[in-house]
């Protein structure tokens, strides 16, 4: 009995921290757009992954042999996505250590082989639309060692590393709070803070009578290029769709063969049906 309390404890504790950890802010989370069964996206998502990615980030549950599942040929991964003598056969590993990468960053970036399971929760959002809406949500904060924020995941060690394909662009902040006054009474108070390009902020606080709503936070991102803000936005699709295929690189197949399963059952139901009724014919 005892045995089973504590196994009861640890699942129940381990879906805490899941929930947790997915959930990170609280940031409300985009819808990512569905584009794993597209193969062009999947291969500008591997490209990106690459160049971006795997410099920090290993993914060493998958072989680049792996995407010839998304249409490259050997040559294009030696050509395009091998680039300090790796093999086309070899697991994604990185370079650097997990003891240089917490000497670095604080703490060893994770691998991303599965990332887009771990960040679904039941139910909820799934990991794309954890990934999509992280990577949009970078902005300047010169207040910060790396000189980055995110909403999504507060004050995260990483850096935007694909912030020269975003371009620049200013982050205005609304929260509405209570304020505790000099004389003991608690009154509301509206905070705009505003960020510019080079992340230097602002903030204004003005009082706000007669409210009767609850504390809440709007964010409102301005893009300075709209057009370069559009195409990022594209590409973190893509990038999002490769890293919820890697996840899980025969989902396609099952869910291809899921077809055919149930095509095979509706079939079988009717041969079932029609020997069921020849069956009892004569019976009755």
């Amino acid at each position: 009995m005892t045995m089973i309390k504590k196994l009861i404890g640890a699942v129940a504790f381990t879906l805490a921290c899941t929930a947790a950890y997915a959930a990170e802010s609280g940031f409300p989370l985009d819808k990512a757009p569905d584009r794993v069964n597209d193969v062009a996206a999947l291969q500008n998502g591997a490209k990106l992954f690459v160049n971006y990615c795997l410099n920090c980030h290993s993914a060493t549950s998958m072989r680049y042999n792996k995407l010839a599942d998304i249409g490259l040929t050997d040559d294009q991964i030696k050509e395009n996505l091998l680039f300090t003598g790796e093999k086309v056969g070899d697991l994604m590993h990185i370079a650097m250590t997990p003891a240089d990468a917490k000497k670095w960053f604080g703490t060893a970036p994770p691998d991303l082989s599965v990332i887009a399971r771990a960040k679904s929760i039941n139910a909820g959002p799934t990991g794309a639309d954890y990934i999509y809406t992280y990577m949009r949500t970078f902005y300047r904060d010169a207040a910060r060692a790396t000189g980055w924020n995110n909403l999504v995941f507060p004050n995260v060690g990483m850096p935007h590393v694909l912030w020269e394909l975003q371009g620049p662009r200013e982050l205005t902040t609304v929260a509405m709070r209570q304020a505790q006054g000099k004389d003991g009474h608690s009154s509301w108070e509206r905070v705009t803070t505003t960020f510019d390009a080079q992340g230097f902020s602002q903030a204004k606080a003005e009082p706000v009578a007669d409210f009767h709503g609850h504390a809440s936070v709007e964010s409102k991102f301005k893009a300075l290029d709209p057009a370069k803000a559009a195409a990022y936005d594209n590409d973190v699709a893509d990038l999002t769709a490769f890293l919820s295929w890697m996840a899980e690189p025969t989902q396609l197949f099952r869910k291809q063969l899921g077809v055919w399963v149930l095509l095979f059952l509706g079939l079988f139901l009717v041969v079932a049906w029609r020997l069921n009724a020849s069956y009892w014919k004569h019976v009755r």
